[in-house]
């Protein structure tokens, strides 16, 4: 450990000895790109290079120009920032240094917009929390704050923050219509009007509306042509009130409908029967549905199928996410040295779906899992209301603020899901299914195998807190900085889980599914059965509590204006959690980090102009919450599925580089590096394979296999993640326009996707991304705006995450990523 610290130290004085150098560039007022960038990764106002945090910032005209839409796209330009597609772009979550948010765990990146955590997700899959559709338009900035930021933020979160802030209304009467439209037939249209009712007064309305077509194309006859589409419509209103010169109330209501027809991933791998196993070869379920993968693999290649070419098997593949909510934060400036501000807000997030959750289709047979909400139920539905009461002031060379948090999440009645294995069904909500696949017993009756799985379920949230920090200057040179807070936590989840054999067509034979929990009505012991649908006789609720304290301190040194050294140790803290289906594995534990940062900050001006910031850390990682893998032992009445078990202890470290440089006012290089090292240092709760037949009372479990392994990285980790920008502004008379062109390219090393699956699926492969874009600003004098842009120019072809069934189903699948997109754009600005 201590030697992996000194060589993140080294690579981090190194740099630092360069960013010492520029001293002589930087004795003046610095770069001025640089002194206008403010931010708020302290919940006040700061420039951008006065703040000891390494943070990446967008404004509106680099998130247009870049042509980011989403969080996969944020992610391709943030070196340190990761996001997980498993479920689909629209379920993506972000990790940042190594920390992912894992499935069913809370987020380990807290999304904020307008200083307010995004909105629970309440599902069986893991969403709910990041970017929703059509918030990345009309906006001051976007900031990416890396590292735990649990102590100013209203949620605990070890890897790091995003920021969204919207553009307030201004006192100008503005505003612009812009419309974009590219390849698989895209077009999205934008509109923003900013209205000064009154000099106290403003009102500014956005709306943003886009569709494409699916760029996943599927060949099963079954479903929508083609998936992975965008069909969105999001709408922003926003209003601040001047009550008095020193009170002002700022209301902000937004709303996002999207409708798409879903994702879905790709067969890329089945397995062979191994001669060493009894039988047919294989283990458990895998004798079905592992042949019928491999003739999907055979039909795939004599097809001259392509790397976005799928099989759907879901009949109404859809994904359907409706989110509403209000901010209003009221501010008053007390006194001079005196800020108090209240922040409120009330959020509901819908989700529907349905969902063929590997890509198989293995007809003969039916698909091994698709998942679909069951009718007149959500998928998922949870309200969200939190509360913050924060205090900011000056006290002679102390800037400190306070504060209060409290967040209650509650569901919008069930949200439930019907989830056929191996089923044939016409209409599973109404029961509808044909007789299933059955193996006799040997005794005159059979073993059921194909099942038809319905959950009903509740989740509840509550988080409060209590913080403050404070910046005192010690001279005029140093200052130091520290935080602490203190959270408390709970989560509750209601779960019923039914089954349903079908011995004959449409004839249900439903059971409680977990039966080592709950059996059924009547007692323990035997299989108790229920009338199909009446699921609250299988009630289960599971509750995790946990609390603790976090805190940050720091120590800034500025030996001229324009640099910054720091140095900084801090506490992340992440709540436990439920999962309530998984017999043995149904709650964990919080998990906790130690982060040592030191970094600079530099800036400087000239002919050559811009900025260096780096930073090198070491995280020291306990009770983490990592993703397994869980297979049944032969006779034990439960599935398989995933689960989250506390891991015991990891290290992170590695170094962050970001810096432009802009010559001549022409040409500006940007430059973003991230070096990842990343370690299980011990599994822990892990118990080895057993595949004896189970004995009641005793695990049910046979394989538990976590994602990564001891002694491995984590995943989506990559160990090397750079990011090259060239801008080049052509040397025109102002009343010609601005015209510039532009290039990125992105280069990430390979990464663990989950070592539970098979050795060949483990690693997801190294990329490279180059990403075109020509702008003209001003068009010959006039307020409009023509843009070109191209993503993935050279069609590069790379997974992003795989499915992990290899060990229950005997396949493997993967999601394909984003292929060649481009388009035109046309804005047209008017007011002031």
């Amino acid at each position: 450990m201590r030697a992996a610290f000194t060589r993140s130290l080294m690579l981090a004085t190194s740099a630092l000895g360069a960013a010492m150098a520029l001293p002589a560039l930087a004795q003046e007022a610095g770069a001025e790109s640089q002194n206008d960038i403010v931010v708020t990764a302290r919940r006040t106002e700061e420039r951008l290079q006065d703040v000891p945090i390494s943070i990446s910032v967008y404004n509106q005209d680099a998130l247009s120009a870049r042509n980011i839409v989403n969080s996969a796209d944020l992610a391709t330009y943030t070196p340190s920032l990761a996001v997980n597609q498993r479920y689909g772009p629209e379920k993506a979550s972000f990790a940042i240094r190594g920390f992912v948010q894992d499935f069913q765990t809370a987020p380990s990146v807290g999304v904020y917009f307008a200083d307010v955590v995004a909105p629970r997700g309440a599902s069986t899959t893991t969403g709910g929390g990041g970017i929703g559709v059509g918030a990345l338009f009309d906006l001051a900035n976007v900031q990416v704050l890396k590292g735990p930021q649990g102590t100013l933020f209203g949620r605990n979160t070890t890897g790091g923050a995003v920021l969204l802030v919207p553009q307030k209304p201004t006192d100008k009467l503005e505003g612009y219509v812009e419309g974009s439209a590219g390849n698989y037939g895209m077009w999205r249209a934008q509109a923003v009007l900013n209205i000064p009712l009154a000099d106290t007064f403003k009102v500014r309305l956005g709306v943003d509306r886009m569709k494409r077509q699916g760029y996943l194309i599927n060949h099963s006859g079954i479903g929508p042509d083609r998936l992975n589409d965008t069909d969105y419509v999001a709408a922003r209103l926003s209003i601040v009130a001047d009550l008095t010169p020193d009170l002002e109330n700022y209301l902000i209501a937004s709303y996002a409908n999207s409708d798409n027809n879903g994702s879905t991933m790709r067969m890329a791998g089945c397995k062979q029967p191994d001669p060493s196993l009894p039988g047919n070869g294989y283990v458990s379920l895998q004798g079905l549905s592992a042949p019928r993968a491999c003739d999907q693999i055979a039909r795939q290649n004599a097809r001259g199928d392509g790397w976005w070419d799928v099989e759907n098997t879901a009949p109404d593949a859809h994904e359907r996410n409706r989110t509403w909510q209000v901010i209003n934060t009221t501010t008053w400036r007390a006194s001079d040295s005196l800020t108090i501000k209240n922040i409120m807000s009330y959020a509901e997030s819908y989700e529907d779906m349905a969902y063929n959750l590997a890509g198989d289709n293995l007809s003969p047979l039916p698909a091994f899992i698709v998942i679909g909400a069951t009718p007149n139920y959500h998928y998922g539905a949870e309200s969200t209301w939190t509360e913050e009461l924060q205090f900011q002031g000056t006290i002679g060379r102390l800037k400190w603020q306070a504060g209060g948090y409290y967040e209650s999440s509650d569901p919008i009645g069930y949200g439930s899901q019907t989830v056929p294995l191996l089923l044939n069904c016409s209409d599973p909500g109404a029961y509808q299914c044909k007789a299933g696949i059955a193996f006799p017993n040997g005794s005159g009756g059979v073993i059921p195998v194909s099942n038809l799985g319905q959950q009903w379920y509740q989740w509840w949230w509550r988080s409060k807190g209590l913080y403050a920090q404070g910046t005192y200057a010690i001279t005029d040179k140093i200052s130091t900085t520290a935080g602490l807070r203190y959270t408390w936590d709970s989560q509750k989840n209601y779960n019923s889980a039914t089954a349903m054999w079908f011995l004959a067509d449409n004839t249900p034979t439903a059971f409680c599914n977990n039966v080592i929990r709950n059996p059924g009505p009547g007692g323990t012991g035997t299989t108790k059965l229920i009338a199909p649908g009446d699921f609250r006789q299988c009630d289960l609720t599971f509750e995790k509590k946990s609390k603790a304290p976090t805190w940050t301190i720091d120590l800034e040194y500025k030996p001229v204006s324009d640099v910054m050294i720091f140095a900084k140790w801090s506490r992340g803290y992440r709540a436990g959690g439920v999962n309530t289906p998984f017999v043995f594995y149904e709650t964990w534990n919080p998990e906790k980090v130690d982060t040592y940062e030191i970094g600079a900050k530099t800036s400087f001006r000239g002919p050559v102009s811009g900025f260096f910031n780096i930073t090198g850390f070491y995280n020291n990682f306990r009770n983490q919450q990592i993703q397994v893998t869980l297979a049944q032992k032969p006779g034990a009445p439960v599935a398989g599925g995933t689960g989250i078990v506390n891991a015991g202890k990891s290290r992170i470290w590695g170094v962050e580089i970001d810096a432009a440089l802009t010559f001549f006012h022409s040409l500006k290089i940007e430059a973003g590096y991230t070096y990842l090292n990343t370690r299980l240092i011990k599994l822990v709760g892990i118990p080895p394979e057993d595949m004896t037949s189970w004995v009641p009372g005793e695990s049910p479990w046979a394989v538990v296999h976590a994602t990564s392994q001891e002694g491995g990285p984590l995943a989506l980790s990559p160990k090397n993640r750079v990011q090259l920008t060239g801008t080049y502004t052509l040397p025109l008379d102002a009343s010609v326009g601005d015209i510039s062109f532009g290039a990125t390219f992105v280069h990430t090393d390979r990464q663990l996707a989950n070592s539970g699956t098979a050795p060949e699926f483990w690693y997801l492969p190294a990329t490279n991304l180059l990403n075109l874009n020509a702008n003209w600003r001003n068009v010959m004098g006039r307020p409009i705006d023509l843009a070109f842009f191209m993503t993935n120019v050279t069609n590069a072809k790379f997974p992003l995450n795989v499915a992990n069934f290899y060990g229950t189903a005997g396949f493997e699948s993967q999601n394909p990523n984003e292929p060649r997109m481009w388009g035109f754009r046309l804005k047209y600005r008017f007011g002031n």
